[in-house]
């Protein structure tokens, strides 16, 4: 994949250039690859760097790169035709469309109604510590679990963190947004004073907001190993769950910190999630 201006410094407070974010992805391609086979994707373009004019792309123009798939998806007034990234040269093929960000459906295309995933996404106030982001986690974590559901978790690249439970494709979008809601609720009701469901910037000081919200379709989540369109390039790393109390932030790992964590790693820290095959439980607890 031929790259244009290769020399644009697309994150000016780091100097790094177009080209070495095609490098780092191509480098990672095997790891990224399994997070956005078969899922559309809405991107976020940077063409001229972080620096300039950023911009979210859901419906793909008739410029795009050849190597990337198209499937075409029914809205409610229209009909959009999205890329799926299926293998490495796709992926750089998005960054010669100067994208920074790629974010995933939580169905496959050729499943577009069965999701088989659901994603809470724990967004903390800014005058919440990072250690009760943490917390957070691990109750949502903990009350998954209550429900007969394995969780994963992975920083987001921003402030927070995101946890990810893989389900058997069939539940209906309906039954998932049902589902994290309901699991949802139950936290604020338990912690009140720590969390909150209500999307309202007023409502938020203090607390993390848990939005349940990317689980209806048509939203997304930022996949595990892109890069995001902020300062220092950071990106959104899948973590094991004792791995997560030595993470000092969301925004910690930067594109190099992940080239030199995936060289000294031995395993996938996400290495069991392809191969759970649990279905969505009911939304209440399972008795005791």
């Amino acid at each position: 994949m031929r790259i244009t201006h290769p020399d644009r410094v697309v994150y000016p407070d780091t100097g790094i250039t177009k080209a070495r974010v095609a490098r780092y992805y191509a480098a990672i391609a095997t790891r990224i690859l399994p997070h956005l086979r078969s899922r559309p994707a809405v991107l976020v373009r940077c063409p001229d760097g972080i620096g300039s004019e950023c911009f979210y792309q859901k419906h793909v123009a008739s410029w795009a790169p050849a190597s990337l798939r198209r499937v075409r998806i029914r809205e409610k007034a229209k009909t959009g035709e999205y890329l799926v990234v299926e293998d490495r040269a796709g992926l750089v093929g998005l960054i010669q469309m100067g994208v920074l960000e790629i974010h995933t459906w939580n169905a496959q295309a050729d499943g577009l109604e069965r999701p088989d995933r659901v994603v809470f996404d724990l967004d903390p106030a800014p005058d919440v510590p990072w250690q009760a982001v943490v917390g957070a986690a691990r109750r949502v974590r903990s009350g998954l679990e209550e429900r007969g559901l394995r969780s994963f978790v992975k920083t987001t690249g921003g402030k927070g963190l995101h946890v990810v439970a893989p389900i058997r494709p069939g539940p209906s979008w309906a039954e998932c947004i049902e589902f994290t809601r309901t699991v949802t609720d139950a936290l604020v009701a338990e912690t009140p004073d720590a969390f909150t469901a209500t999307m309202a910037k007023s409502a938020r000081t203090g607390k993390i907001f848990i939005d349940y919200f990317r689980n209806q379709r048509g939203a997304t989540s930022v996949a595990a190993y892109s890069t995001r369109a902020r300062p220092g390039a950071p990106v959104s790393v899948p973590l094991t769950w004792d791995e997560l109390e030595k993470v000092p932030s969301g925004s910690h790992f930067s594109l190099e910190l992940v080239e030199r964590r995936l060289a000294r790693l031995t395993s996938d820290p996400w290495a069991s999630y392809r191969r759970l095959a649990q279905s969505l439980p009911s939304p209440r607890p399972r008795p005791r």
